[in-house]
């Protein structure tokens, strides 16, 4: 099996797709009949790839539950895999086909991997590839995106392997990732902010929408006053240079984005 990479020139260099050829390869070699497909999302999917800002995402669907050799074997590929990836890493999920297929939320994962993961991984690989199993809220967002603008790496149609994710999961899984968010934009103001904007055009319009595809939505449909702030985080995001939004500014757009979602959430008039 041999990666297809026709049309993604735009927005990937070489050594991003050696990345997913390699990602590719090494799970068709270690999982086998038991692959069903992987399936790319984020920003890949979106086209909006920033190697200084984005992450690789990517859903592996299986057949059955993997043994523990056989996750180790996974985990010690992709640990190393990572290691040649931007740096904001590798970040992936092995799912069953059935739970894919139709949906359960919180959405049941065999094995899980990111940078974040890269510590205890290296501590212990028997005991992370043991531990590293359970249910996660973010496949719900992850899935819905997949449905709308996913990348088949190897595998079936989108649509022979993922259902319907109902609307109310996907909003309550990106929800929960703005959650903090007034504390969140001093040390992290871009995906802070451009994150709120698209969960606002999903709440008021049951839009799905990359971070850049949500900053220019804001900026169409959002007060004047926050203009500045969401072009220069739209800036940031495309170049990877560091941003200083003003902190008040910032600050109030973060509780006014909040009480917005909280009030079209219950279904009040703003």
């Amino acid at each position: 099996m041999s990666l297809n990479l026709r049309g993604f020139s735009s927005i990937m260099d070489r050594r991003l797709c050696a990345l997913l050829d390699a990602i590719q390869k090494t799970h068709v070699e270690i999982l086998g009949d038991n692959l069903v497909g992987l399936y790319l999302h984020g920003s890949i999917a979106f086209g909006c790839f920033n190697p200084s800002q984005s992450d690789v995402d990517y859903i592996a669907v299986i057949h059955e539950p993997p043994g523990l050799e056989t996750r180790l074997r996974l985990l010690e590929a992709i640990y190393h895999l990572n290691r040649t990836a931007p740096p904001k890493g590798v970040e992936m999920s092995v799912v069953l086909l059935e739970h894919c297929r139709h949906f359960v939320y919180p959405t049941p994962f065999a094995l899980h991997f990111s940078n974040a993961h890269t510590a205890a991984y290296a501590r212990d690989p028997r005991g992370f590839a043991s531990s590293m199993h359970g249910t996660d809220i973010d496949l719900a967002a992850h899935f819905t995106v997949i449905r709308h603008k996913g990348v088949v790496l190897c595998g079936p149609p989108v649509q022979a392997v993922f259902g319907e994710v109902p609307w109310e999961n996907y909003l309550d899984s990106i929800l929960a990732d703005v959650a903090g968010a007034c504390e969140a934009v001093h040390h992290d103001p871009v995906y802070t902010i451009l994150n709120l904007c698209r969960v606002c055009a999903a709440v008021r319009e049951k839009r799905v929408l990359s971070k850049a595809e949500g900053g220019a939505w804001a900026l169409a449909h959002l007060d004047a006053l926050y203009a500045p702030l969401l072009r220069g985080a739209l800036a940031c995001y495309r170049t990877g240079a560091a941003f200083e939004p003003d902190s008040h500014l910032a600050a109030a757009f973060c509780r006014h984005i909040l009480a917005e979602i909280h009030c079209q959430r219950k279904g009040r008039p703003k």
